[in-house]
């Protein structure tokens, strides 16, 4: 009796699991490509809006019409397609895994750009100090040299010594 239930259940089981509704392909689907363009034209969206919202709103920008306007799409089509590439986990981590390689090059592209400015500015920094306005002693002295007692030279020539007659001679 026990086997016949334990086998009872495990067809009930399989047979439960084998009923898995696939939503059919979109009309409007977004191609894979332009899926690509517009999840990582997002991940740019939402990192500009988390790190200054306030600045968006202040200037009028608002991200996701401008989104939808520039890829020509709308916000249903635009869940009706994220929908059915995540049904096809295979399928949306090839396409996550281009939108992660292109904000990488992003990045890199970026950060490239930043070191080329901050050099530009230092370079323009430099040439914008006059010479007139350097001090005339523009040598810094030693930090070894500082440390050492003035030589022994300087020092006899500031002593007095007494005579044993009780007069003061100075040394040169």
């Amino acid at each position: 009796m026990k086997k016949l239930s334990w086998v009872i259940i495990l067809v009930l089981i399989l047979s439960s699991c084998q009923d898995v509704e696939r939503m059919e392909k979109p009309e409007n689907l977004i191609p894979r490509g332009k899926m690509v363009e517009v999840l990582t034209e997002l991940s740019l969206l939402h990192g500009a809006r988390s790190y200054n919202k306030n600045m968006l709103e202040e200037k009028g920008i608002a991200p996701y019409p401008y989104l939808m306007q520039k890829y020509g799409i709308d916000s249903a089509q635009l869940v009706q397609s994220n929908n059915y590439y995540a049904q096809n986990y295979r399928e949306y981590g090839y396409i996550y895994e281009e939108v992660k390689q292109r904000l990488e090059l992003l990045m890199k592209k970026y950060d490239s750009l930043r070191e080329i400015e901050e050099k530009e500015r230092d370079s323009l920094r430099n040439l914008n100090k006059d010479s007139l306005d350097l001090p005339v002693d523009t040598l810094q002295q030693d930090s070894l040299q500082r440390r050492l007692p003035a030589p022994i030279s300087r020092k006899i020539n500031s002593f007095n010594i007494n005579d044993t007659v009780g007069r003061q001679e100075n040394i040169r």
